[in-house]
Order: structure tokens, then sequence, then C-alpha cells
């Protein structure tokens, strides 16, 4: 029930999302306060949340093999800055947009969701309450637009 739920809110958000930004170069926008970054436990939070998560993502069959030539430490350090951004905390994100970091890899949405599901063990592990962890989806759904791009 829990995935179903976060599923519909990344479909609802992904619907609903239009904004470009330079953060990500997708059509993700920053929050305009900081509440969803506080719930997240702020910066040191998103760090121990991407210190699960990173691990996950290297390890998981499905989409491992996107990730093994890429170092942990600096992927940690990159999606908690990205997450950090649109969460609307006070980091400044500096990696490569979403559509151009992707560009070559031949994403699916099936791998895009695996990814969603990684994230969700990984919150759930942290101790992220539920309804941050569906805030902070919505705020990550589109971009989908951006990752997937191989039908």
């Amino acid at each position: 029930m829990k995935t179903l739920i976060s599923t519909l809110a990344l479909c609802l958000a992904a619907l609903g999302a239009q904004a470009q930004t330079a953060v990500t170069g997708s059509s993700v926008r920053p929050l305009p306060d900081d509440s969803l970054y506080q719930a997240f436990g702020g910066k040191p939070g998103l760090d121990r949340l991407m210190a699960d998560f990173v691990p996950r993502l290297k390890a998981d069959p499905r989409i491992g093999e996107f990730f093994k030539e890429t170092k942990a430490a600096e992927l940690q350090k990159q999606l908690a800055s990205q997450l950090c951004v649109v969460s609307g905390g006070p980091c400044k994100y500096e990696g490569a947009n979403m559509k151009d970091a992707h560009a070559d890899m031949e994403v699916r949405k099936a791998d895009f969701n695996a990814l969603v599901e990684l994230l969700q063990q990984s919150m759930d592990a942290q101790g992220i309450p539920f309804t941050a962890q569906n805030r902070m989806l919505a705020q990550l759904a589109p971009m989908h637009r951006d990752v997937v791009n191989k039908r």
C-alpha cells in the first residue's frame, strides 16, 4: 500500500510540475521554505540518507550497473546536495543537469522506478516520516522526464 501511495504521489507530481530551474536542469522546482529540508534532518540527515542509499544503488542487481564506475563518496555528496536544494535547504547543487547526466545511459521507466524503490527503503531505514517521504518523492518525480530516455 505504501508503494502504491508513493507511486501515485510521483505520478501526480510529474503531471503538475512546470518550471525549469538551474538547480537540476530539469522540471524540478525547489520549495519556497525549508520545512521538508528540516523534516529530513537538514544536511546531516540528507548525508546519512545518501550514505544508506548509494550502497543500495551500487549493489542492486536491476540498476547497479549504471553506478559501477561511479565513486560512491562523490555520488553521495552530489545527491545530498541535490536533495538539499529541492527540499528548500541552503545548499548549492553543482552537478550535471539530469538530462545531460543520463543522456547516454538508456534509462528505462523500470530503472527509474527501481531507484525510487531503493530510495524509499533508505528513507524507511533512516526513520523518515512517511509524509516527508512523499513530499520529497513529489519534488523528485518530475526528474523522470530528464532521466528516462529509453522506451
